[in-house]
């Protein structure tokens, strides 16, 4: 009989968690706070350093170490403002694990994390980008399909586990993107993921401080009403965001409009533009996670909103999870 503790025994062995089960790290969600409950109900919690001052930084990573002694991760976004020094934070608390998003760290970046005492994780999106990282010494990956929440890349997490999951063995190799069922992740572990990654499955949760309206919304959502934003034009670089269509979301194609007739009228430079790009969602998202503006906030949300319908505490939510898994090895176990 196939057996769920079997299959993600390397993800378990990693992470050093009973369930290999990592809570994505969400800007403006994913806090000291959320971050213990996931890790001390037996998941994987991850902070998000985001955009954030150092010293807030310094303050939520002590906040968690205070309210766990559980393995969890500092997410750190390597186009932020304050990149550098959050890695400096991170290495000086000794975090367990360091986990680099945005772009493809350094080596000497990687180095960095990995003398403070940190296991590094990383993003990569094809075969070469897995093996330049392992060479540069990260010490996982994660896969995250264009179905995500948030920033997301264009090629979907069938495609990733096509092109990476299954040519590389050297790491452990974590997968993400429009997860929200145990019977799914009990396929994605027969495929060799060691264990998964989901976020806005966790937002439902009981444990999880966004706003009641945030939450509402995801209820009522349906899987293709979390659209990817559109670039305008190649003279304004957008990272796509995943998020639910609201005014807010129009909104921003608007602003793309604005700031292109902007720049060739030299009114601002191509890097005042960008910036205000990243701008846009930092308070947007930020309106709809704290003051519920579901209206013009980003509801950044992954295609498995379609998944998820109810608000549960966060032992049900992981029960939910873990059983459906074991249940779908045991109907498979028994075709054979």
């Amino acid at each position: 009989m196939l057996k769920l503790e079997d299959l993600w025994s390397r993800g378990e062995s990693f992470l050093g968690v009973p369930y290999p089960i990592i809570a994505g790290a969400m800007t403006w969600i994913s806090d000291s706070s959320f971050a213990a409950a996931v890790s001390n109900a037996g998941a994987f919690g991850s902070v998000a350093a985001g955009n954030m001052p150092p010293e807030m930084l310094d303050e939520e990573i002590q906040q968690v170490k205070n309210l766990t002694e559980k393995p969890f991760a500092v997410n750190l976004i390597t186009i932020a403002p304050h990149y550098r020094d959050h890695l400096k934070v991170a290495a000086e608390h000794a975090v367990p694990f360091i986990v680099f998003a945005g772009s493809f760290p350094r080596r000497p970046e990687i180095q960095a994390a990995k003398e403070s005492g940190a296991k590094v994780m990383a993003f990569a999106s094809t075969e070469s980008i897995a093996k330049h990282l392992i060479d540069n010494g990260v010490d996982a990956l994660i896969l995250e399909g264009s179905e995500a929440g948030g920033h997301v890349g264009h090629v979907s997490l069938g495609i990733l586990l096509q092109q990476v999951l299954f040519k590389i063995d050297e790491v452990p190799v974590f997968v993400a993107g429009g997860i929200a069922t145990g019977e799914y992740i009990a396929h994605l572990l027969l495929m060799g993921a060691a264990g998964v990654q989901l976020g806005t499955f966790f937002v439902m949760t009981e444990e999880c401080g966004t706003h009641p309206r945030f939450k509402e919304a995801f209820i009522r959502a349906r899987a293709r009403d979390a659209m990817s934003t559109p670039q305008i034009s190649s003279e304004l670089k957008v990272v796509a965001v995943r998020a639910l269509r609201n005014k807010g979301l129009d909104k921003f194609n608007e602003l793309q409009v604005e700031l292109i007739e902007k720049r060739r009228n030299k009114e601002i430079t191509q890097a005042e533009a960008q910036y205000e790009v990243e701008n846009y969602w930092v308070g947007a998202l930020r309106s709809a996670v704290k003051d519920g503006d579901v209206e013009f906030g980003s509801l950044m949300a992954g295609q498995s909103i379609g998944l998820v319908d109810k608000i549960r505490p966060l032992k049900e939510a992981l029960d939910f999870l873990i059983q459906g898994a074991q249940q779908e090895l045991d109907r498979i176990s028994a075709k054979f």
